[in-house]
């Protein structure tokens, strides 16, 4: 019947990133950008809208915009989403203006000719109002509450009254809001990185006497580039100190845009940046040095941003320190560029159900308590042979190699941490070993023999 319609398979993944972008579009008109379903956005227009010359020029320039992108659009703006979402959707696009002496007769007026469905009910809820002739929200306004609450649930009420604006309804953004954003709007449209990393110096230089005036410095910087033809690129850069400099923020950039130069599209240019800071710290003043300049104390800093930003942040590594009694959790590693400063705290403390050693037999001092190398994950030992039940072990397989052991100490309990960990982990008695080759390593049992669950022997680590 319609030979020039083309028809092709749904594709949900693919609505939904193109939904994304268009959220990430937005952007440009608020932070506060949240989605509706499938097919909408709220944004939060609050104290943006004298930007752009008020909420009616607001409105016709997102639509404008999305229009010429090739996008059938509508759109609403009023005091509640509730209400915005129903005139939207089943009404012309338009400004619902909130006045003090009418706004709740106006917001009526523009409701009761919407179907019910505009309150963003489910089906049930709108098939059995049908039942009843209750077709349009101006339908529901002269009935009494109670009957329509026992009769169809409270989210009828709850939906009406969050349209008629009488319960505040709170949106989430789908991005963290920026403690600081600065934004360049350009009568011409720019391609060069170097002209970006010109732009995005000079915003840092606006942010810098914000950040002076809180005391802080900026952790985590983004720069938002607004193409021309709407696609959005993001590109993030951590510092391993807090920042204000902007040159040293630029130079962030400046290492991002050369890791990420194949993946950044220019395009006919873009014609709008932001940089937001999305982390922060207490900035302290570095103590200088003897000739005043100060170089030394940033010159590490800024090695560990620079190689970070270019090669990803997970490139330099720094050991943080926690407090538990299993060894493997004792220490996690963190990127440097985001590791906070502070002392260590917690070196894998042992459980005071720890059980007394006997004496070492010469071969182990208390300079070797733990070994120098440690394995990240314990490893399985093939074959044990052990003195039942709490003797050290005489022979065991390791790596497909046979150890002798010749001198023994331990063992020293490890209770499991019953107050994180699982109920399935078992208590560990761990042995200091010297093999007949020289070989010194640390080994557990977990478990006990005599359990219902027979014991596992595991290697930790091995001594220098």
């Amino acid at each position: 019947m319609f030979p020039m319609l083309d028809v092709m398979d749904e594709d949900a993944g693919a609505d939904a990133a193109l939904l994304s972008a268009l959220a990430d579009w937005c952007d440009r008109y608020t932070p506060l950008v949240a989605l509706d379903g499938c097919n909408g956005l709220f944004l939060d227009i609050t104290g943006c809208a004298h930007l752009f010359g008020g909420e009616e020029r607001l409105l016709e320039d997102i639509l404008n915009r999305l229009s010429h992108l090739g996008f059938d659009v509508r759109g609403a703006i009023s005091s509640s989403p509730g209400l915005s979402s129903a005139i939207s959707r089943f009404s012309r696009s338009r400004v619902i203006a909130d006045q003090t002496v009418r706004a709740g007769l106006i917001i009526r007026e523009a409701l009761a000719p919407l179907p019910v469905r505009a309150l963003r009910l489910d089906e049930a809820i709108v098939a059995a109002l049908a039942k009843l002739g209750l077709k349009r929200v101006g339908d529901l306004f002269g009935l009494d509450r109670a009957p329509l609450a026992r009769r169809f649930g409270a989210v009828l009420l709850l939906r009406l009254d969050q349209a008629l604006g009488n319960l505040q309804e709170a949106i989430s953004p789908r991005r963290p809001v920026a403690l600081l954003s600065a934004e360049r709007k350009l009568a011409e449209p720019v391609e060069a990185e170097e002209d970006i990393l010109g732009l995005a110096e000079r915003l840092a230089v606006t942010l810098e006497q914000a950040l002076e005036a809180r005391g802080l410095g900026g952790r985590l910087f983004e720069l938002v580039l607004f193409r021309v033809d709407g696609r959005v690129f993001r590109i993030s850069a951590g510092a391993s100190q807090p920042l204000r400099d902007p040159r040293r923020v630029a130079r962030l950039f400046a290492e991002r845009l050369t890791a990420v130069h194949d993946d950044l599209d220019a395009g006919f240019g873009f014609e709008l940046l932001r940089l937001n800071i999305l982390s922060h710290d207490v900035f302290r003043m570095p103590q200088g040095d003897l000739e005043g300049k100060g170089q030394g104390e940033i010159s590490l800093a800024d090695f560990i941003d620079r190689v970070s930003a270019r090669l990803g942040e997970n490139c330099l590594l720094v050991a943080d320190m926690r407090q538990s009694h299993v060894p493997e959790h004792a220490e996690a590693f963190s990127p440097a560029a985001l590791s906070r400063e502070g002392p260590f705290q917690g070196h894998g403390a042992r459980s005071d159900k720890a059980v007394a050693r006997p004496e070492p037999q010469g071969r182990f001092t208390p300079a070797t308590d733990r070994p120098l190398r440690i394995l990240r994950h314990p490893e399985a030992i093939d074959s044990m042979l052990a003195t039942v039940p709490d003797g050290p072990p005489q022979q065991f397989r390791w790596r497909h190699v046979v150890h002798a052991v010749i001198c023994a100490e331990g063992p020293e309990r490890i209770a499991p941490e019953w107050w994180l960990a699982d109920e399935t982990e078992r208590e560990r008695d761990y042995y200091k070993l010297e093999s007949t080759g020289g070989h010194r390593f640390w080994v557990f049992r977990e478990g006990r023999y005599g359990s219902a669950d027979a014991p596992t022997w595991h290697m930790h680590g091995v001594f220098a």
